[in-house]
């Protein structure tokens, strides 16, 4: 049996048969996840690791060269300012119980640069999206 194109990035094609190994990985650890987040999943994925081979990045796999992609592209840009720090830590102090500042002081700064690293991965993969071309034939 021949394996259906599920959707194209560009010139690289994404098979059912990928897919479903996906979803079902997907689907043990997130129970209430749908099929059109694991393809967008998918098709991110594809325009990282493009992106990752243009900066001609080399990793002993692509789960590695994604992680070296996103420190290299998007971590690398992240700085948190202590006054960033120290806003979010007034703000939330009762969250911290009673806690000085110098205690949570770590754990604020890589909860601010996590939150950021995402909203610059989030913004970088619409530039992505928008520059590429992305077709979709889920439906089986």
């Amino acid at each position: 049996m021949i394996d259906r194109v599920v959707a194209f990035v560009d010139d690289t094609a994404i098979t059912l048969s990928e897919f479903r190994e996906n979803y079902a990985v997907l689907k043990k650890s997130m129970p209430s996840v749908v099929e059109e987040e694991v393809l967008d999943t998918m098709i991110n994925r594809v325009l990282l690791l493009k992106e990752a081979q243009k900066m001609r990045l080399e990793a002993p796999d692509r789960d590695e060269m994604l992680k070296d992609y996103i420190d290299v592209r998007i971590k690398s840009a992240v700085i948190i300012k202590e006054e960033e720090i120290e806003r979010f830590y007034r703000e939330q102090r009762e969250g911290f119980k009673g806690k000085e500042y110098i205690t949570v002081r770590d754990e604020i700064e890589r909860y601010l640069f996590e939150l950021e690293t995402n909203r610059q991965l989030k913004r970088h993969l619409e530039e992505l999206r928008s520059g590429a071309e992305i077709s979709v034939s889920l439906k089986e």
